[in-house]
């Protein structure tokens, strides 16, 4: 039977670490690096003594997050798990592009930032191209972002208009059974469009730039026939698209536009039988010129802890399924 290694290691508290933030509410946060590593972690005076067999990883983790709090930055539950996956793949948070780059701020003031790797590169793909397909899991900010990045170039005078638009797929309801005419009844599918705009222009701003149809918050229904000039266009739920609505959304755009699709593959609602227009143009578009695609994972997920393990567990579930299958599951 093999076993174990039980290495210690003593790691001086920084000086100027707030040791409160760094231990968390209760010690929660060195009940998770614990947990995370496998190892005891005790504090004896001003040292922390690190005990199991991957001491040296924690300590490495605990080292980082010390410097993180002494250069003032804030410790929370959803930025530590990131960091201690970024330790695990060997890459510092402090030293990777993360948090520099302000995209834009909110009517608040308050600064809008990409909060992850993967976050990172899809901002910098969106700036480089003129159609850039972000796709990952729920709550990994692609919507949000790419809203953001819209509002960014409008505000600079890229683009004179921006469009977000959403395929009105219904997932066990009817649009007929809502009560209103149309537009009352396709409003409820477009609302976190309206939310994103909401937070990042404040809801007068944003109601008037749409009364002077500088921003349309449309279905997708409604782009068929047009050409879209300087105009910043987002579609957004994508994976809920046909391949011909995929095709038709793609050849709107005009001079001096640029477009973002965003999709989670996972949460297709279309009816059996119906090929999803995301899940085509990954395959059909891939290596196509001034076309990036950035693939965001688990990892990326900026909402609270527990959707990242809800959304393991759905992958881990969808892999057996395939694996008992053989086939791609919708």
């Amino acid at each position: 039977m093999e076993q174990k290694i039980n290495k210690e290691i003593a790691l001086p508290l920084h000086p100027r670490c707030d040791a409160a933030q760094l231990f968390g509410n209760l010690d929660e946060n060195l009940n998770l690096i614990s947990r995370h590593y496998d190892v005891s972690v005790l504090q004896r005076a001003e040292t922390l003594w690190i005990r199991g067999e991957k001491a040296e990883q924690a300590a490495a983790a605990l080292n980082e997050l010390q410097t993180i709090i002494s250069e003032g930055e804030t410790l929370d539950y959803q930025k530590l798990p990131y960091i201690l996956e970024l330790c695990d793949n060997g890459i510092s948070y402090r030293e990777s592009r993360i948090n520099k780059d302000i995209l834009c701020y909110t009517h608040r003031g308050k600064p809008i930032r990409p909060k992850t790797l993967g976050q990172t590169e899809y901002a910098k793909q969106i700036r480089a191209n003129d159609v850039v397909f972000g796709v990952g899991p729920a709550g990994t900010g692609k919507t949000y972002l790419a809203v953001a990045m819209a509002i960014s170039a409008f505000k600079n005078k890229e683009v004179e208009k921006i469009i977000l638009a959403r395929p009105a797929v219904e997932a066990g309801e009817r649009l007929g059974f809502l009560p209103g005419d149309l537009q009352e009844k396709v409003d409820p599918y477009l609302r976190p469009l309206y939310d994103a705009l909401y937070d990042l222009l404040g809801r007068d701003s944003a109601l008037r730039l749409k009364e002077k149809e500088a921003i349309e918050v449309v279905p997708l229904a409604y782009m068929r026939g047009r050409t879209l000039d300087n105009s910043f266009i987002i579609l957004d739920e994508a994976q809920n698209t046909t391949k011909e609505q995929m095709k038709m959304f793609l050849t709107r755009l005009g001079f001096g536009s640029k477009a973002v699709i965003t999709g989670d593959l996972t949460q297709i609602d279309l009816p059996k039988g119906k090929v999803s227009g995301l899940k085509d143009a990954v395959r059909v578009l891939q290596g196509v010129e001034g076309i990036a695609f950035c693939f965001m994972k688990e990892g990326d997920v900026v909402r609270h802890p527990l959707v990242r393990r809800i959304i393991r567990a759905y992958d881990q579930r969808g892999a057996l399924e395939e694996d008992e299958h053989g086939t791609d599951i919708q």
